[in-house]
């Protein structure tokens, strides 16, 4: 019987060089090895005599004895071809390996080898190119590689699907009981397999209905996990006292007439929600899930404010510096003209700090020193700032409200650090610009809240957003100097700032053979950032003010160039996805994208979003070469402005893994790939609130708590 906790490098094969590639999988032990599930399936169970092999470009599966093999070199390419003929009675066929050649000293003449792989024809006729084999045994033998239902792993450099199926295959003949940490009830109810048939259906199917049966039963098992975590995680939370900050009617309704423009419905509502959670008592945990320029910085004020209000300080931390500075200018210019000086607000960032308003001691720019005092005497109301604020030399006095923009995991340990000795947990208001579909949020946030704003304010006109081939390119760009001369200015996205190849060229080498033409199908036509500014610069626009921006810039230039920018210094900004959340450019009124193909839709909203910020009509550029699929999923992109509707078709398409902040959070595969399952995510939060009204400490459910356990310290939930 296995030990599911035995270290990977107990096993055979698994050495010293192994062992680190294994770990970079997130592989430590043979329970992690088994929960390394396929991504995909070769189906190469059909098994065909070698005479009705008959056409090209078909994957088939045959037997066959070596009957003669020998390898020949192409010294000036540097290949080596080996070709091997094989026989099974009903005919011959040749079969062919690339730079393989010491598999003519493996297949002497006689070996009796199974092949799957792709038939290919060249001047001599039809062959079986680089097929995946193995040598047949004893006539029961179980075959690993070939003539079966083959997994497919994520794979790293240096450990292959073929070597994690070496591994896995002589664990699962092996196999036991395993502890089951799911619920007897809800393996009966739904009708899953045992988990050891389970595990090895998953990895070894006979049918794939056998592996779909599987994949469903641990898809299920780790969403049921993430709600288990996600409502355990609202308990533990709602025990907790917090301030209790009292909606003010007559003071929010002032507020929000000062304002320089009337709130969206959406606006309306949501502020409601916040400011009827700071009443009750427990802290608020609301994530403010905003569309692209639909007003969520003010909703935030009007929380804040209240909060203020109440004898209370606020904090707002943003991503980076430019955001901060953005948010601390548009609060302070809100505040100033309602002349409402009676409430300090502080800038701490890496570079600077600054208060607003002034006094007759302290000037606009101050020390972080003069600062940080002032916030632990209770003397800056509002502080703005990057994760500077949440630094060990930074004190509040009576912190009750933390709002964070586009930093999606914001848990209790890092609120708590924020106030310290304080014994109430503040308030926590998460905001994102990145339109998140409803079974994300429902997974990735259900220890949340969510308030939604789909509206976006009244006085901005649409934006125009057009599909350009590149046969059409030149008129784009006359369109574009026609809105330079009108003074307006122009942001230009690029998917990278250099494609693989020339990366790989850089550091002396290439991926393997097949990664090459991949890569090279993938990015041919990507515009890199520093050709397309050479471009604009020297050819189509030489006559203009033309900046690049990109993440190797450090951050003091990138920030005078967006600041420049701003100050109307350039024309043009050639950059990569730098810009793709927070910067507001009221003048720019052109957002055109190269290679728009290449990024999903989301991403392409957000983008247009930077644009559409003023009272000028404004445009998006959807540069594309590619036809076909792309287009008519681009074409979405022209007739909607709705980013969650954008956003649930970029799930179905691209997977959740390209929303902000999703890909690195250590969320397991089978999650995310399930993530557009409905039905699924919707049965797993039934059974989770059931499984804790019964046992709200899952006492009754031993293997389950110490499941969710293991997979607490695998998975950073904050």
């Amino acid at each position: 019987m296995t030990n599911l906790n035995t270290p990977v490098e107990k096993l055979s094969y698994v050495g010293p060089k192994m062992l680190p590639r294994l770990r970079h999988l997130g592989i430590k032990t043979i329970r992690d090895l088994l929960r390394h599930f396929p991504a995909r399936y070769e189906d190469f169970s059909k098994l065909i005599s070698l005479a009705e092999v008959g056409e090209p470009k078909v994957v088939v599966s045959v037997r066959g004895v070596v009957r003669k093999i020998k390898t020949d070199r192409i010294w000036k390419r540097r290949l080596a071809i080996t070709t091997a003929i094989i026989d099974d009675g009903t005919g011959k066929l040749r079969v062919v390996w690339f730079n393989q050649p010491y598999l003519q000293d493996s297949f002497p003449e006689g070996t009796e080898l199974s092949l799957s792989g792709k038939t290919a024809l060249d001047k001599r006729g039809l062959y079986l190119s680089s097929p995946v084999f193995e040598k047949i045994g004893r006539a029961d033998e179980d075959l690993v590689h070939t003539s079966r239902i083959v997994p497919v792993y994520p794979e790293t450099e240096g450990v292959s699907s073929k070597f994690l199926r070496f591994l896995i295959k002589p664990l699962l003949d092996k196999l036991g009981g395993i502890p089951d940490s799911l619920p007897a009830e809800i393996v009966k109810k739904y009708n899953f397999p045992a988990i050891s048939k389970a595990i090895k259906n998953i990895h070894f199917p006979k049918k794939l209905d056998d592996a779909e049966a599987a994949r469903k039963r641990f898809a299920f098992e780790e969403l049921f996990l993430f709600q288990l975590r996600a409502l355990l995680d609202r308990k533990n939370l709602e025990k907790m006292p917090a301030p209790k900050i009292l909606f003010d009617k007559d003071a929010i309704a002032k507020f929000v007439r000062g304002l320089p423009f009337p709130l969206t419905n959406d606006q309306r509502l949501a502020a409601f929600e916040i400011l009827k959670d700071l009443e009750r008592g427990r802290p608020m945990n609301r994530l403010l899930n905003g569309d692209v320029g639909s007003g969520k910085t003010v909703v935030a004020l009007i929380a804040m404010y209240q909060t203020v209000k109440a004898g209370y300080q606020a904090v707002i931390m943003a991503p980076t510096e430019i955001l901060a500075k953005q948010h601390f200018g548009t609060i302070t210019s809100i505040l100033e003209k309602q002349k409402i000086n009676n409430i300090k607000v502080g800038l701490l960032i890496g570079s600077e700090a600054r208060q607003w308003p002034t006094d007759e001691i302290t000037e606009a720019d101050v020390s972080k020193k003069i600062l940080r005092n002032k916030v632990a005497k209770g003397q800056i109301d509002i502080l703005i700032g990057t994760h500077a604020v949440i630094q060990k030399d930074v004190a509040f006095n009576k912190l009750a409200l933390v709002v964070i923009d586009e930093q999606h995991r914001f848990g209790v340990g890092q609120r708590m650090k924020l106030v310290k000795n304080q014994e109430l947990a503040p308030h926590l208001l998460s905001m994102t610009a990145t339109p998140i579909p409803r079974t994300l949020a429902l997974t990735i946030y259900g220890d949340l809240d969510v308030s939604l704003l789909k509206q976006k304010p009244g006085n901005r006109p649409k934006i125009i957003t057009k599909i350009i081939p590149a046969r059409r390119s030149a008129e784009a760009y006359e369109f574009i100097e026609n809105e330079i001369k009108k003074g307006r200015q122009v942001f230009v996205i690029c998917p990278r700032i250099e494609t693989p190849l020339e990366t790989a060229s850089a550091q002396g080498g290439l991926p393997l053979t097949g990664q090459v033409s991949q890569a090279k199908l993938m990015w041919a036509e990507v515009k890199a950032v520093t050709k397309e500014f050479e471009k604009l610069s020297k050819e189509t626009f030489p006559h203009r003010r033309v900046a690049m921006l990109h993440g190797k810039i450090k951050p003091k230039e990138k920030e005078k160039i967006m600041n420049d920018f701003r100050a109307g210094e350039y024309d043009i900004l050639v950059s990569t996805s730098v810009v793709e959340v927070g910067v507001d450019i009221p003048n720019a009124t052109v957002m055109m994208i190269e290679s728009a193909e290449r990024f999903g839709l989301a991403q392409l909203h957000q983008f247009r979003g930077r644009v559409g910020r003023g009272e000028h009509q404004s445009y998006c550029f959807l540069f594309t070469s590619s036809g076909g699929e792309f287009g008519s999923r681009l074409k979405a992109l022209e007739k909607t402005g709705d980013g969650f509707e954008l956003a649930e078709m970029d799930l179905q398409i691209r997977g959740p893994g390209e929303f902000t902040g999703v890909k690195q959070s250590g969320i397991p595969d089978l999650v995310m790939a399930s993530l557009g399952d409905i039905e699924l995510i919707k049965k797993a939060r039934s059974e989770a609130e059931q499984i804790l009204n019964q046992s709200p400490t899952l006492a009754n459910y031993p293997l389950l708590r110490e499941r969710l356990e293991y997979i607490q310290k695998m998975v950073h939930f904050e």
